[in-house]
C-alpha cells in the first residue's frame, strides 16, 4: 500500500496525476491578488481596462488638469472612498484613481439620487461630468455615473463615509 493510500480509499488513487493548469493572464493574476490581499503589487488594475476607457474617450487622471474649465468629459477608475460631510449640503465626494493618478468627483444630491445604487455599490465607475479646475484643484462635477466593465474585479472595496 502506498504511503498516501489509506484504508477505505479506492486503490490506485494515489498514482493519479492532476493535469497541468494553463497559466493565468494579467487580468486573472490581478483579480487573484485583489481577492487574496486587497492589492495588486506592481501594477494599478485600471491599466487592464485602459483600452476600453480610451475607446470611449475617457480622460486619464494625469490629463484632467489640462482640460479647459467647464469641458464635459468622461473619466474612469476605482472608487477609493465616498464622503458626505454634514456641511456639504448633501453633496457627496468620490475619490477615484486610475493608473495615472487621483480623480476628485463631486456628486450633487440629484445625481446621487438618480444613480444611488450604483453610486453606493460600484467598486469602479465611469463618470461623465464637467471639469472644474478654475480654483487650481481639479474636480469632475458628475452628471452621470456608469459602471466600469469588469470594474468590480479591480478593487477590494472603498473606505466610505468615515
Amino acid at each position: 500500500m502506498a504511503a498516501t493510500e489509506q484504508p477505505g480509499m479506492l486503490p490506485g488513487l494515489s498514482t493519479v496525476q492532476a493535469p497541468p493548469l494553463p497559466g493565468m493572464n494579467a487580468f486573472e493574476i490581478a483579480v487573484a491578488d485583489i481577492a487574496a490581499t486587497g492589492i495588486t503589487p506592481g501594477m494599478q488594475p485600471v491599466s487592464l481596462v485602459r483600452g476600453h476607457l480610451a475607446d470611449i474617450g475617457a480622460v486619464p487622471a494625469r490629463e484632467l488638469s489640462g482640460v479647459a474649465d467647464g469641458t464635459r468629459i468622461r473619466t474612469g477608475g476605482v472608487v477609493t472612498h465616498r464622503q458626505r460631510p454634514r456641511t456639504a449640503g448633501g453633496v457627496t465626494f468620490l475619490g477615484m484613481e486610475d493608473e495615472t493618478g487621483l480623480i476628485n468627483v463631486i456628486v450633487s444630491p440629484g445625481v446621487w439620487d438618480k444613480h444611488k445604487h450604483l453610486a453606493l455599490s460600484a467598486r469602479a465607475l465611469i463618470v461623465r461630468g464637467k471639469v472644474d479646475n478654475g480654483s487650481g484643484a481639479v474636480s469632475v462635477v458628475a452628471d452621470k455615473l456608469e459602471p466600469l466593465p469588469l470594474g468590480d474585479w479591480l478593487s477590494a472595496g472603498s473606505r466610505d463615509f468615515r
